[in-house]
């Protein structure tokens, strides 16, 4: 199965909230992450609605990990953003196989062991050992100075 880029989005600017010493902006996450702000910004506002993170507004304001968000599971948030849709849609155009099609049900058990193995991982492990420190090392790589021209 493969996720959504929105999916993807939202997974990695949970681990990095959960990391973060303090608050952080919209903007500092997309710079952190090197991903588009527009997409960042509408990833926040959905994953706000779903527990993971707080946002406040204003000048001293920002996006910080809810509190409970650590006991949240990775297969929760997958299934916020995925939905609960079949890998492969049957009915649109109709497959002339559905009556006795025997993939339906062997790519529905795959999703399910997918998402199962999801739920067995709580967002707070994946920031726990190693992957935390990494994590705040993020960010833009600073430009190097030009080079010095010959003379």
């Amino acid at each position: 199965m493969k996720l959504n880029r929105s999916t993807d989005m939202a997974l990695r600017i949970a681990m990095l909230a959960a990391v973060a010493p303090a608050r952080t902006t919209v903007d500092e996450l997309a710079e952190r992450l090197a991903l588009p702000r527009s997409h960042v910004a509408k990833v926040v506002q959905r994953l706000q609605r779903l527990g993971v993170l707080v946002t406040i507004r204003g000048r001293a304001g920002g996006v910080a990990i809810a509190e409970a968000a650590g006991d949240l599971t990775v297969g929760a948030v997958v299934r916020a953003f995925e939905g609960d849709d079949e890998v492969v849609p049957c009915e649109q155009p109709a497959c002339p196989l559905a009556v006795n099609c025997r993939l339906r049900g062997q790519l529905r058990r795959a999703q399910a062991a997918f998402l199962a193995v999801l739920d067995e991982t709580r967002l707070a492990d994946l920031v726990d050992g190693a992957a935390g420190p990494l994590l705040l090392t993020l960010g833009p790589r600073p430009t190097p100075p030009p080079a010095a021209l010959p003379l």
